[in-house]
């Protein structure tokens, strides 16, 4: 993108943002390889196949996995409420990103009570990784770096809020669509059906990125973009392993069930 462009759609960026936001990508990116190489968060069904679950040094305290998800969900929903008292603005995108932060949040808090369905356990070392990698809540801090400064010549943040809600219910949908494919106490994993699950094995992962990129609109710093960016490899490269994962325990899965793109990847 020529460089003209990108300050017209970015607020600009000081010397701490900008060294900010290439370690935030970086973070990302880093975790995403890891995922590729076989060394995944352990949650969900990658619970059992992070290799460093073997090694004696890692931590291996454990709690039921909907214990783990509130005790990293509520600290991430809570501070972005206190953000509408900490940082009180009549700024119409700040406030936008204050609502749009704090709902995606209490989404999830209200997935993890009323609608994913857990059969594991998550261990420590994971719940710090996942509470640390939550860049989206700094979003809110960054922001207070453009206040008073000169909008950009492109506004963006109206098309950041469809994105936002549309990504966002599409992520609750499919959310739901795999909470249906248990009954109560049943374990075992099944291929998902139905939605997008039709075309592609992780879009809720889809639904995701888009919330990430409307979030991005809606602030239009070269942070949020680095956030956007590096969520959005990662999750391609958690889906392409989640897609593994199915060839390998289900010898009728459709191969022409993609990963995260329909038709394409």
């Amino acid at each position: 993108m020529p460089i003209p462009m990108v300050l017209d759609i970015l607020f600009p960026p000081t010397l701490f943002l900008t060294g900010a936001s290439v370690l935030t990508l970086l973070s990302l990116v880093i975790l995403g390889v890891l995922e590729i190489r076989g060394i995944n968060l352990k949650y969900s069904k990658f619970v059992n196949t992070a290799s460093s679950s073997s090694s004696s040094s890692s931590i291996s305290f454990k709690v039921p996995s909907r214990v783990g998800m509130l005790l990293i969900y509520t600290p991430a929903f809570l501070v972005g409420v206190a953000s509408f008292w900490l940082y009180p603005a009549d700024d119409s995108r700040f406030l936008f990103l204050k609502s749009a932060v704090t709902i995606h949040f209490f989404k999830r808090l209200f997935e993890v009570i009323f609608i994913h369905k857990y059969s594991g356990k998550m261990s420590l070392d994971t719940m710090i990784i996942i509470l640390v990698s939550y860049f989206c809540l700094s979003l809110i801090y960054t922001q207070t770096f453009n206040q008073g400064l000169s909008e950009p010549s492109i506004d963006l943040k109206y098309l950041g809020i469809v994105l936002f809600l549309v990504g966002i219910s599409g992520n609750f949908y499919h959310h739901y669509l795999l909470s249906k494919l248990r009954t109560k106490g049943d374990k075992e994993y099944k291929i998902p059906k139905g939605g997008l699950f039709e075309l592609v094995i992780c879009p809720h992962y889809l639904f995701e990125i888009l919330e990430f990129l409307g979030i991005n609109l809606i602030s239009q710093t070269l942070y949020s973009f680095s956030v956007t960016l590096g969520s959005a490899f990662y999750l391609m490269c958690r889906s392409y392993v989640t897609r593994k994962w199915y060839i390998s325990k289900f010898e009728d899965f459709p191969k022409e069930v993609k990963a995260l793109i329909p038709f394409v990847f």
